[in-house]
């Protein structure tokens, strides 16, 4: 694998890090890896990050097997082994039992389970941040998706505070778009393992992937205009209703 990152995409990088003060001296970081790209190459990342880093921290990879079949977890297993980090396997039935008891909510039921299993885990073994893998795009599509489908104007942070601050959320490709996620995959030689979710190919999500990329296509400029809004919102210029 290669030992440092191209040099625009580490910049990236090293911007939210900074712009978000994301890291601590002796941070404990759990990160979440689902099997997909993304999260592969932000553990990887950090892993790299930690070679030359003026701070210390400490991470640990953690996959949530969803009950899907019973070696479904074996081939993001080997893909975190590649990475030579540390890291657990942990199943669970939360896949499977959301889409057999509540098929039109499985989406929703399923994120809930693996996020308060992520909570508890991380506050349990004293965890000071989950790390998560979204980029730009993510966070783009979850402000289309709360807006079309939520009646609501929110999205990922790249940094969230909970529980009285003393656990974090941070995700380090926020600014990264797919596309150089991917670049970073291919030198890393990180290969996605497909999900083994029935819904994974017709989710709500994918509607307004496809809706954005036609719009990208229009105009390539709109990405990084619709992305820059989201940190310029003009409040007064909105219909708020103030009860």
């Amino acid at each position: 694998m290669p030992s440092r990152l191209p040099k625009d995409i580490n910049r990236l990088i090293g911007r939210a890090m900074h712009d978000y003060e994301m890291l601590a001296d002796g941070d404990r970081l759990l990160i979440g890896v689902s099997g997909g790209v993304d999260s592969l190459v932000v553990a990887w990342v950090l892993d790299l990050w930690r070679r030359k880093a003026p701070i210390n921290y400490d991470i640990e990879a953690i996959h949530l097997d969803l009950g899907f079949t019973d070696s479904a977890h074996e081939p993001v297993e080997n893909q975190i082994k590649q990475l030579a980090i540390p890291y657990s396997i942990d199943k669970t039935s939360y896949g499977s039992d959301s889409y057999t008891d509540k098929p039109e909510n499985a989406c929703f039921n399923c994120a809930r389970l693996r996020r308060n299993h992520l909570f508890n885990l991380a506050r349990k073994q004293g965890n000071s941040a989950i790390v998560l893998g979204h980029h730009k795009d993510d966070i783009i599509e979850t402000f289309f998706l709360n807006m079309l489908y939520g009646g609501n104007i929110s999205t990922m942070l790249p940094k969230q505070m909970l529980f009285n601050n003393s656990l974090k959320i941070i995700r380090p490709l926020s600014y990264l778009t797919k596309e150089q996620v991917l670049a970073l995959a291919g030198l890393a030689n990180i290969v996605p393992v497909k999900n083994p979710c029935p819904l994974s190919e017709k989710s709500k999500r994918g509607e307004v992937r496809l809706l954005l990329d036609s719009l990208y296509k229009q105009n390539p400029t709109f990405r990084n205009n619709i992305f820059a809004s989201l940190a310029n919102v003009r409040t007064d210029y909105l219909p708020i209703h103030k009860l």
